[in-house]
């Protein structure tokens, strides 16, 4: 055996006999490489971010849709609701389960009935068994609109979804969002229904709009350093805190993310390191925040405020990221030019909705017109002389062409 055919035959093995190792690991490397941007492609894509057109994650477009198959104005149970989406969304029950929880608290989209949670307390909802839900009119008069949506096939074919929903609100900043995918996080601040159609009105009269946060658990906010809702902007929101008299606070608002109980347990943990000194707290929240602070004798009720603030979950920080997917993209945008988007999308549905309209409408009268002409100029008399279904096609169309043009005129939009 020659020099050069030992070294091919010991080529690919290692001092052992064995192959070498290297050409697999650098194999596998490649295929995790590829495997894991795939993963985090989708996580990104299809579960975290919202889309900027309709503000929806898939889960939520696909619950509100699987809602308007259902509709029919009575309340469904959400445990049907979730069987009926789990046609389009392939991630089980629970997370269908969640997200419509999360939907139905915020008593936009979603009309509830019975227990489903308290976003003041943090109590979770009752088993979607016994909770009931159905589609709200504001949803059922802005979401869905089946000519001007476009569809697309379910994950395993057999049913047909929205690839957008034709959503005409700012629904994203009225809802808020939150996620974290792979790599990337989301965390847009809900922000007030009745001041939004207002910076709606100042953008279509061609001037700049400011909108801010808006929380519904209530409290104080510093947007200072909003940043447009922009990753490095931060919000400082402060529960509200009232003096009843020297030895009692209330504190009716608490921050937005928290709850009564995460509220107290760090008013506790304070107290029992020694920053603060309480006698005594209790939690009397009901449909409002009451949260009492019973103090000790001496103790001042504005440095314990203070102390509150400085110690406890009654001051947070909320570092906003707004982050949306834009055609199959992520894309950080500011909460302005958020709602310019959605405000400009909603004239182009408007308009879209009005056109598919006039067609309808225009073929209408073009159909009455054409059996007015065939009624007044007695063209059925004609059809008595065919023989075949051919003939009574052609008599009828040599009988209407000379009212062709006479009929194409009065269809312009000038006479509607």
């Amino acid at each position: 055996m020659t020099e050069d055919e030992k070294k091919d035959n010991v080529s690919g093995q290692n001092d052992h006999g064995g192959e070498d190792p290297s050409p697999r690991i650098s194999h596998l490397s490649e295929m995790y490489k590829d495997w894991f941007l795939d993963y985090a492609s989708y996580v990104i894509l299809e579960r975290a971010v919202p889309a900027l057109e309709d503000g929806l994650k898939p889960v939520q477009r696909r619950i509100l849709h699987s809602m308007w198959e259902l509709e029919d104005g009575r309340y469904n149970k959400v445990a049907n609701v979730i069987g009926n989406t789990m046609k389009y969304h392939p991630h089980g029950d629970a997370s269908i389960g969640d997200a419509m929880v999360q939907m139905g608290q915020k008593e936009l989209t979603i009309d509830t009935q019975g227990n489903w949670g308290n976003i003041l307390t943090g109590d979770s909802s009752a088993a979607p068994r016994y909770i009931e839900a159905r589609l709200s009119k504001f949803a059922l008069e802005v979401i869905f609109d089946a000519e001007t949506t476009i569809w697309q096939s379910s994950y395993d074919g057999r049913n047909k979804e929205p690839v957008i929903l034709p959503v005409k609100f700012p629904l994203l900043l009225a809802q808020g969002a939150e996620g974290i995918a792979v790599g990337l996080a989301c965390k847009i601040l809900p922000h007030n229904f009745n001041e939004l159609i207002d910076a709606s009105i100042t953008i279509l009269k061609g001037k700049k709009a400011h909108i801010y946060p808006d929380f519904p658990t209530g409290g104080m906010a510093d947007f200072s350093n909003y940043n447009d809702g922009l990753k490095g902007g931060k919000i400082i929101v402060r529960a509200k805190i009232i003096i009843v008299d020297k030895k009692t606070l209330i504190i009716n608002e608490i921050p937005f993310g928290t709850t009564t109980t995460s509220l107290i347990d760090s008013i506790v943990n304070a107290n029992e390191k020694g920053k603060i000194k309480i006698r005594n707290i209790e939690d009397n929240t009901a449909e409002n925040v009451e949260i009492i602070i019973h103090l000790p004798s001496g103790v001042s009720p504005d440095k314990t405020i203070d102390a509150l603030y400085a110690f406890t979950d009654c001051a947070l920080s909320i570092s906003p990221n707004a982050c949306v997917i834009e055609k199959d993209k992520p894309r950080f945008i500011g909460v302005t030019e958020m709602l310019k988007i959605a405000t400009e999308r909603t004239l182009e549905l408007l308009k879209r909705e009005l056109e598919i309209k006039k067609a309808a409408l225009l073929e209408q009268l073009h159909f009455a017109s054409l059996e007015k002409i065939f009624i007044e100029k007695r063209i059925y008399r004609d059809i008595e002389k065919s023989e075949t279904w051919e003939d009574v096609l052609t008599t009828i169309e040599d009988g209407l062409k000379p009212y062709k043009k006479r009929n194409s005129s009065a269809l312009l939009p000038a006479r509607i």
